[in-house]
């Protein structure tokens, strides 16, 4: 029976099997002293439940890969291999466990530097006696020289330190470091798995559960905001009016302007409220405001302190803006995919049925070839704006190849 910190992973009953054995596997090891790189392990087959120090936790956004590692790690943490009510996991749960070590990169890389300081922590002794545990969220943010400096750590890991690194697929990360981690595959989960969360956990309608669901393809935490926050309804809306509107040049290149302008001010929205605190957390950690002998020569070294932040906080914003169109185009891209299946008549779950009058009007004004363009052309924009592309010049790019299809 799996633990009750794992009642988050919806749908992934394989998954919950696997982490509940190796968590038990874990606290067995604690008992006789043993190493969880596995040295004592007799040869053979690795068995799905046997307990190691680095697992990648790897799946299609929205399919909880985040949420997997941090269950884990409460259940590797807790006494009790995962209750959900001790102190212990509720710490975990609010990322301010001793143990716990939680890197979330804000901006487009992971540098060199922070993952050495990482590895430094790492490599200390667990305050609590069980073990520490590190969950790296967007391990695929690593550069070259990051990575190299984080394989280092895994080959030679300290006795209890415990890697839980997460992206989206394993060939995200180079091949050296994959290699020496346990793979942990999430899938999206059924549309009626999340309506049925939504709907116990946030009291939503059935339906308006189902549709929310369906839209967000499976991906739980956009489900709840579709449901529940009118704006992010709203700018979904807008992104599968352009289908619709992108049948000449003039409309096109409205629409994309318009679609890079809401990632633009979504971006602002997440970042001002972000970065203000942090100005003025920093400044207060130089003294700001203070009088007193010193307080003047540390503000002197506070000028380098802020232009580091301020590029810190620069690089969030691109990469909040980045993610946000990147959603935008991916809700367009499965617009189209609905389209194709209407066209070519496929018996499935449509993830815009909602507006199957919308589907119906492009699909009857086209052809499956020209859809199929169309969907290509989106797919391209999103794989040009990790390259340094300008936001606008792609997706104007992609625009035109929506009018002529």
């Amino acid at each position: 029976m799996s633990q009750p910190v794992f009642a988050e992973l919806t749908g992934q009953d394989t998954v919950v099997e696997q982490l509940s054995r190796a968590a038990a596997a874990a606290s067995s090891m604690l008992e006789g002293q043993a190493s969880p790189r596995g040295e004592d392990r007799p040869p053979g087959p690795v068995q799905p439940g046997a307990m190691t120090h680095a697992w990648l936790f790897t799946g299609p956004p929205g399919s909880g890969r985040s949420v997997a590692a941090r269950a884990f790690a409460a259940a590797l943490l807790c006494p009790s291999g995962g209750c959900g009510q001790c102190a212990s996991c509720r710490q975990v749960q609010a990322g301010t466990h001793a143990d716990l070590l939680l890197v979330r990169p804000e901006g487009l890389s992971y540098g060199v530097k922070q993952t050495r300081d990482l590895v430094l922590r790492a490599a200390g002794a667990p305050a609590g006696g069980r073990w520490q545990v590190v969950v790296f969220e967007d391990a695929d943010r690593c550069t070259e020289q990051a990575a190299n400096a984080l394989l280092k750590a895994i080959e030679e890991p300290a006795a209890r330190t415990v890697w839980l690194l997460c992206a989206p697929s394993a060939e995200d990360l180079v091949p050296t470091i994959r290699s020496r981690c346990r793979v942990v595959t999430l899938v999206v989960p059924a549309s009626a798995a999340v309506a049925k969360v939504l709907m116990m956990r946030d009291g939503i309608e059935p339906a308006a559960a189902l549709a929310a669901a369906r839209a967000a393809q499976g991906h739980v935490g956009r489900a709840r905001r579709l449901a529940l926050d009118a704006s992010a309804a709203a700018r979904r809306a807008d992104v599968l009016r352009v289908p619709l509107t992108a049948v000449s040049l003039g409309p096109a290149l409205s629409a994309a302007a318009a679609l890079v302008r809401t990632a633009e001010d979504e971006a602002k929205a997440v970042t001002e409220e972000l970065d203000e605190p942090e100005r003025q957390a920093l400044r207060r950690a130089f003294g700001e405001g203070s009088t007193g002998k010193g307080v003047a020569k540390a503000m002197r070294g506070m000028a380098g302190a802020l232009k580091d932040l301020e590029d810190r906080q620069k690089s969030r914003a691109t990469r909040v803006k980045r993610d946000t169109l990147d959603q935008a185009l991916l809700d367009l891209a499965v617009f189209y995919r609905d389209v194709l299946m209407l066209q070519l008549g496929a018996d499935v779950e449509l993830a815009n049925g909602d507006r199957e009058a919308d589907l119906r009007q492009v699909a009857a004004s086209s052809t499956p070839e020209a859809t199929l363009r169309r969907l290509q052309a989106v797919m391209h924009c999103r794989e040009r704006l990790p390259l340094n592309v300008a936001p606008l010049l792609a997706v104007e790019d992609m625009a035109l190849s929506l009018v002529e299809g």
